[in-house]
């Protein structure tokens, strides 16, 4: 049987300052720092999962701090990849809502491929691509445990590509992710594969 504990990282000063996040590379809170450890107490005590092999991690500084904390409660490295980043904005990140103009996909649009109009933003289907090959790279690594600490946004992606959803389904799935939750997936020896748990945030406090 594999594990894949999938952590998106705590309250950041981009929350709490009202600002567009994305590949802004805020910090977390005094709040987020202790919801961090909250995260790594947690991790660290559901069953065999203290005992992961790997954590690996976006690069960006508020999932690297999550990631540390998890990473000396489990006793390894932090591993990071750049194609576990939230979805970038362009340069509306680190910018209030609003500043830049935005244009919102409606029905009928292909969610995949939809151009919000900002300047050097991604799409979807760049977001999907990235997570999903990330996502090849950690099962490659072959370890039988593993955390990954990511974004809300991007994490949808982490459970699709999981599952075996094809990258041209997943354009309209979105998961609702909260800061600092946990979502646990498993794969039994057989190869079937499941969500045990989705976003439980029970462990914060």
């Amino acid at each position: 049987m594999r594990e894949l504990v999938l952590v998106t990282h705590p309250e950041a000063t981009h929350h709490v300052d009202g600002l567009v996040g994305g590949w802004y590379d805020a910090d977390l809170t005094t709040r987020g720092l202790a919801q961090a450890e909250q995260v790594a107490e947690a991790v660290g005590s559901v069953g065999s999962v203290g005992q992961a092999d790997a954590v690996f991690s976006s690069t960006l500084l508020r999932c690297r701090r999550t990631a540390e904390a998890i990473a000396t409660r489990v006793g390894v490295e932090v591993v990071l990849d750049p194609d576990m980043r939230e979805q970038s904005y362009g340069v509306a990140g680190g910018h209030p809502p609003g500043t830049f103009p935005f244009v919102r996909a409606v029905r009928g649009d292909d969610l995949l491929r939809h151009h919000d109009g900002v300047e050097g933003s991604e799409t979807r289907l760049d977001v999907a691509t990235r997570i999903y090959r990330a996502l090849e790279r950690i099962e490659a690594a072959g370890h039988e445990r593993t955390v990954v600490v990511g974004h809300g946004g991007a994490s949808s992606y982490v459970v699709t590509a999981w599952l075996g959803m094809p990258l041209e389904s997943v354009g309209p799935v979105r998961f609702a992710f909260a800061s600092g939750s946990i979502t646990r997936l498993r794969e039994k020896d057989d190869g079937e594969r499941s969500v045990q748990s989705l976003a439980d945030t029970a462990h914060l406090r």
